[in-house]
């Protein structure tokens, strides 16, 4: 165990990127394997403060302010000396207050359960010159494609802003086994997160689950096959995954969901991962308000698949 102040108070003093975060966020974060409920009596009683005076956990933080903190026992792990994954993604668009990267499938997100380094690790350890990166939204590891971050803390909440009122426009492309019939199709059904005995997260329709809505378009069907564009309306985790499921439509190579059976053949001919890739997102620039639109290609592995189910398919006249 680090102590972070073993005989005194300490002062921690807030810039600009910890602008607008809840107080007990920024606590969390930096008293590394302090339990919660310690960190939520010590705002209770009054031993943290901001600028001298008590504040609730809901209070968000100002650039200049400065926070007293008790003397506390953190649980700090060492920092890595050695280089860690690179990031072998590509930049789709980058300025001053948001970096938007191509994700590769088989990376996921950020660290944990088992997993060491993630792409933000893996950016934060590429980017040294950055005060501030955080992601402002999460794909599933199997996914790739648009992935965006911030660079700033007001870049940060003003995109999590728009998404809480569902003005960001996200599409993505499946290949679903079947005959897709309609043209364009609405699937709303509430979704239930759970963890099943193996400690796995999972989802599943549930009618008291959260409220979730994606909207199907049917890009074109191949022989045993349907791309589909997919547009979230509301953001559940697996929600894609899951409302295909249900419908009996599952995306070709999902390990979770889909039918295993086929993916198996799947393998065996060339697709070897989930067929779901993050297709574009669109939405405000949180600094200049101007609308701003970021595709990325689909995948190289998904395209070759396709192109060798078509090609298939001319040889046999289909």
């Amino acid at each position: 165990m680090n102590s972070l102040s073993k005989d005194s108070a300490t002062w921690r003093n807030v810039d600009e990127t910890s602008q607008d975060q809840r107080i007990d966020n920024y606590l969390q974060k930096i008293l590394k394997g302090v339990p919660k409920s310690h960190i939520y009596r010590i705002l209770r009683s009054g031993e943290v403060r901001v600028n001298s005076r008590r504040v609730q956990a809901s209070y968000r933080l100002q650039d200049g302010d400065k926070i007293r903190l008790p003397p506390i026992r953190t649980s700090e792990k060492p920092l890595r000396t050695g280089p860690g994954p690179v990031f072998s993604g590509r930049v789709l668009y980058e300025d001053e207050d948001l970096l938007i990267v191509d994700k590769p499938s088989g990376v996921a997100v950020h660290g944990g359960s088992g997993i060491s380094s993630g792409v933000i690790e893996q950016l934060r350890m590429a980017r040294t010159g950055l005060r501030f990166l955080e992601l402002v939204h999460r794909l599933d590891r199997d996914t790739s494609g648009v992935l965006v971050l911030a660079k700033k803390r007001t870049a940060l909440t003003g995109l999590h802003a728009q998404l809480r009122e569902g003005t960001v426009r996200k599409h993505y492309l499946a290949l679903v086994l079947g005959e897709w019939k309609d043209a364009k199709r609405n699937v709303k059904a509430a979704l239930h997160k759970y963890v099943n005995d193996s400690g796995e997260r999972r989802v599943v329709v549930d009618d008291d689950g959260q409220q979730a809505h994606t909207v199907f378009r049917l890009v074109r069907n191949l022989p045993g096959y349907s791309l589909l564009d997919a547009e979230l309306k509301t953001g559940r985790t697996h929600q894609i995954r899951v409302h295909l499921a249900h419908v009996g439509y599952p995306i070709a190579g999902d390990d979770k969901y889909g039918d295993f059976d086929a993916n198996k053949r799947l393998a065996k001919v060339g697709l070897k991962r989930m067929f779901l890739h993050a297709a574009s997102l669109e939405f405000s620039h949180p600094r200049s308000a101007r609308l701003l639109r970021v595709e990325a290609p689909l995948a190289a592995e998904l395209q070759h698949f396709l192109q060798s189910v078509q090609g298939s398919a001319a040889a046999k006249g289909e």
